[in-house]
This record gives structure tokens, C-alpha cells and sequence, in this order.
């Protein structure tokens, strides 16, 4: 039987559906673009009312009733004012427009071909650290998944890596310090030279957080700070490190800044200080802007080993009790303090022991600063001399319960040189300048967990108050005035913040014998008490 011919509307009718289709789209086209605009101001319309029905839902039954009153008086007000109805509808379709335009975002999601190559290689490079033979389902394994080991990341302008999330297999010894500082170390290389990066160890998760810190900034001058009795402003550190800012001046701006604050008085757990650093690591700087700080509620004593002539500027302050380079003053200096701190244990005793209150020569403090002490060392025992250093064992021992404070500035090649008893009370620790891992750590007593940079600038470091955590430290900028290089600005900063003159500068205080305090004994006092401040010259 001969097969029939399929019908004419069926052999193409395939292409006739396509062109409809064609067509259908293309007018749907066309009427999206020409009721784009209606779309649009309809979609905000339905977003603005589901807004107002979830306030609606949210305002508490017992306010709902003021809110109609006031929604009916605005719209009283609205159609009693002159257009103000057409005001209301343009003013509904202007809102009704924003909250209905296209919010998606054209921003690329994932990182692009360079980043990802960057992130290939740092997992590339911890693999022989997070992997274990023994491990049947490794985390970490040549040409594998790096998505699955970096949760998050992060890259700054330039494509490196800015912030990263890490995480480890849990037989990872992550609480060795060897273990964690090869990680840092190999981070720190691969994630680019050059920047500070800190490290926070979740044990507990398994998770290490590598972020890029920012520069400290280096422009803060020394200045009045806004703190309690008792507290000094040894630097500024990172936001995140501390709980506390002060309102610093920035010629005619103000921000706040995060310090690094050093309580020290009675009940102070560090009451001394251990400055160490290179020469031009500023820690002359710190010294000196601890004496200005000092110099608002109590006495200073300065002896200085490096002969420099660094603290010229406060001979003869008000407050300033001596301020020494040569042997013989120091000597006399340090026989005073020791000798008044004696007086003050034994005034103090017996005002407690009479129920009395201590005595008003005894409350104001005595800060005693030594920079550089060991070349005083050697100059003492090239003249057959007392050690100097030897005189600080009862300030340092009994400072705290006499409001004696002691201060000391070495270079790294003098630590050796330093007596045990400031090896010992002195649990504030500072470091400045470049310094390897291992001298951070014996000084510090704890690693930073940051990566410290090549290229530091003056008073850069880092400070440690007894047992608490490693904090970056920015010193403020307080350069001798009497220095040619320094600028007018902090010339006349470090000016204003000095006490008026007691004795002029061109003139030379008479010689004085160091005042003599009597033994912590059970004997009375001598009828005249010794006097609180005391100006000691070199014989």
C-alpha cells in the first residue's frame, strides 16, 4: 500500500515554531525595555510594604495605637497642604524607584588566575609540615584540593595575600613554639617580604589566621596624655591588643589612638623597667618621654652612662633632682636613692604601725633613669670603684612599697653586664629596633606573634608587661631640643611639656654631699628629716 504524504503544515512545522518563538521573545523584549521603568517602581512598591508590615509586626502592641495617630496626621497634614497630595505620590514613586533598582552585584566572586596561583603555592609549601604518612584522608597532599584547607582569604591591591584562614590536621603539634615558628617563618616568605604579619593560633579549631597588620603610625609627638595617677604612656600598639584609646592632637585634628600603658605605684605587678635596643633605636627617646611624663606628679634622678648629653634640657627643671654622666655624680646619685628609699620603708612602717597616714614627703614618687649603666661599669672598675649597679638592689627590691621606680636603657652588647637584681624585678620589658626571633624571646620572655619587619624606624618595637601578651609599640616622638636635626614642631613640643627652671642652665648647681638615710632598723629617726628632693653634682 503507497504511503500518503504528510500534510504541508506538518513537514515545517518545525520552522514556523521557531519564528514564532523568535518573535514571541523579541516582543517580550521590547515590552520589558518599555515597562522597565513600571517594573521597576512595582517591585519597590511590594519591598516598601513588606518593610512596613514587618515594622508593623515589630512595634510592640502598646505603641501600635500612637503610631496610627501620628501615620493619620501626617497624611491629614499632607492632603490639607497645597499639592500636597501630588508631593506625596511623586515622593512614594521616587522611594518606590530606589528600593526597587537592580541590587546585583557585577563585583567578580573568587579569586582570579594570579591569586589563585599564589594560593596554590603556599598550600604547595605546607604540605611536608600538615601531612602524615599515616593519614588515610589528608588534608594537606601534593595536587590536591586548597579550597578545602583555606576557608577564607582575602588580597589587597596589589594581588598578595591580605588576610587567610588556615586549617590543619589535629596532629599538628601547633603547642611547640618550634612547630609554630617554621609555619610563620614559611608564611611569612611566601606571602610576600616586606610586611608585618600576626599569627593567631586557634588550638582548639585548629585554625591559624594570618593577617597583614598595618603600619604604626610614626608621626605622634609627645603631647600631654589623658591618663590616671600612676599610669604612663609608653607607646601605641594595634586597635585589637587593647581595650583603651586616648584622644591624641595632630596639629589641628584629634584621633584616637590605642597606648600601651604602664602602671607602676603600689600596687603595681611590674614596677620597673628594662628598656633594650641598638643604638638610634630610640631608646633615649623613651626614656626621655617617660621622664616628661613623670616629671607631672613626681622627682626624677638621671644618670646617664653614654656621656651624650641627651637629657641637657632638664638641668635644673623643677622635679629634677640630678641629672649625671660622670662616675663620681652617679655614684652619689644612686648612694641618695638608695639611702631615701630606705627612708621612705621606714617612715611609711612606722606611720602604719601609729595608724597614721603616710607621710606627705614619702607620697610623691621617685623615678631613677639609667641609660647605658654598664660604661659606667667600666669606668668603675678601671678606677677601682663600687659597680653602680650594685646601689639599685634596694630600689629595685622594696621601689614598690617606697614609690621608688627604676628605669633602665641598655644596648643589646651590655645585657651581660647587668646585675641579677634587675635581671630579676625588672618584668617590663621593651625592645626596639631590629631584633632576631630568639633575642625577643629572651628578653621578652615570649615570642610576638608577629613577624618583625627588616627596615624599623626610631622606637619601632615591641613591649611586654610581666606576663601578659607581646604588643607592637610605637615610642611617641621625643627628641632631645637641644639637637640641631630636630624640627622646630618637636622642639617646641618637648619645651612646653618641661617643667619652669629652679637653676639657670648657664650656671653650675654648688657641689652637695648625698644625703644620708638611716639603715632599715628598729633606731629612731634623726631629729631633721632628710630632705625630698635633692640636687647631687659630680665632686
Amino acid at each position: 500500500m503507497a504511503r500518503r504524504p504528510l500534510p504541508r503544515i506538518l513537514s515545517n512545522g518545525s520552522a514556523q515554531i521557531a519564528r514564532s518563538r523568535e518573535l514571541a521573545r523579541t516582543a517580550a523584549d521590547s515590552a520589558t525595555d518599555v515597562l522597565h521603568p513600571l517594573i521597576t517602581v512595582t517591585r519597590g512598591l511590594r519591598r516598601l510594604a513588606g518593610a512596613g508590615r514587618r515594622k508593623w509586626a515589630a512595634t510592640p502592641k502598646d505603641r501600635r495605637g500612637p503610631l496610627l495617630f501620628l501615620v493619620a496626621s501626617v497624611i491629614l497634614v499632607v492632603a490639607l497642604a497645597p499639592y500636597g497630595p501630588l508631593l506625596a505620590v511623586i515622593s512614594l514613586m521616587a522611594a518606590a524607584a530606589w528600593a526597587g533598582r537592580d541590587r546585583a552585584s557585577s563585583a567578580p566572586t573568587g579569586p582570579d588566575e594570579a591569586q589563585t596561583g599564589r594560593l596554590k603555592s603556599l598550600y604547595e609549601a605546607l604540605v611536608p609540615y600538615f601531612s602524615a604518612a599515616e593519614d588515610p584522608d589528608p588534608l594537606y597532599a601534593h595536587s590536591g584540593d586548597w579550597e578545602k584547607a583555606f576557608s577564607s582569604y582575602d588580597f589587597d591591591d596589589d594581588g598578595r595575600v591580605s588576610r587567610l584562614l588556615i586549617r590543619y590536621p589535629a596532629y599538628f603539634t601547633d603547642g611547640e613554639t618550634e612547630s609554630r615558628a617554621r609555619i610563620e617563618q614559611l608564611l611569612h616568605a611566601k606571602s610576600g617580604r616586606g610586611r608585618e604579619y600576626h599569627f593567631d593560633w586557634d588550638e582548639e579549631g585548629n585554625e591559624l589566621t594570618v593577617t597583614v597588620l598595618p603600619p604604626l603610625p610614626t608621626d605622634i609627638s609627645a603631647q600631654r596624655f589623658v591618663t590616671a595617677p600612676g599610669e604612663t604612656v609608653l607607646g601605641f600598639t594595634d586597635p585589637a591588643d587593647v581595650q583603651r584609646t586616648l584622644p591624641l592632637t595632630y596639629g589641628d585634628e584629634q584621633r584616637d589612638v590605642p597606648p600601651v600603658v604602664w602602671r607602676t605605684g603600689i600596687r603595681s605587678t611590674e614596677p620597673h623597667l628594662l628598656v633594650v635596643g641598638d643604638p638610634g633605636s630610640g631608646t633615649t627617646t623613651l626614656l626621655r618621654s617617660i621622664a616628661v611624663q613623670a616629671l607631672q606628679c613626681g622627682d626624677v634622678v638621671v644618670v646617664e652612662g653614654g656621656g651624650t648629653g641627651e637629657y641637657a634640657c632638664m638641668t635644673g627643671r623643677e622635679g629634677v633632682l640630678a641629672v649625671e654622666c660622670g662616675l663620681a655624680g652617679a655614684l652619689a646619685s644612686l648612694e641618695w636613692a638608695a639611702h631615701e628609699t630606705e627612708r621612705r620603708l621606714i617612715a611609711a612602717n612606722r606611720a602604719r604601725q601609729a595608724g597614721h597616714p603616710p607621710p606627705d614627703d614619702i607620697k610623691n614618687p621617685l623615678w631613677i633613669l639609667l641609660d647605658r649603666p654598664s660604661a659606667l661599669g667600666h669606668l668603675a672598675a678601671a678606677d677601682g670603684r663600687k659597680d653602680p649597679l650594685a646601689l639599685l638592689q634596694v630600689p629595685l627590691r622594696h621601689g614598690r612599697a617606697a614609690g621608688v621606680t627604676v628605669v633602665v636603657a641598655e644596648h643589646f652588647d651590655g645585657l651581660e653586664l647587668l646585675s641579677d637584681a634587675i635581671r630579676q624585678h625588672t618584668r617590663a620589658r621593651v625592645v626596639l629596633g631590629p631584633a632576631s626571633s630568639a633575642q625577643l624571646e629572651t628578653i621578652l620572655g615570649a615570642p610576638p606573634h608577629t613577624t618583625p619587619t627588616r627596615d624599623m624606624p626610631p622606637g619601632r618595637g615591641y613591649a611586654r608587661l610581666g606576663t601578659g601578651a607581646v604588643l607592637r609599640l610605637q615610642v611617641p616622638a621625643t627628641p632631645d631640643p637641644y639637637d640641631d636635626a630636630t624640627s622646630e614642631t618637636h622642639r617646641r613640643a618637648v619645651l612646653d611639656l618641661l617643667p619652669e627652671r629652679t637653676t639657670p642652665g648657664d650656671t653650675e648647681p654648688p657641689p652637695a654631699e648625698a644625703p644620708h638615710a638611716e639603715p632599715l632598723t628598729a633606731e629612731p629617726l634623726p631629729a631633721e628629716p632628710l630632705p625630698a628632693k635633692a640636687v647631687v653634682a659630680e665632686g
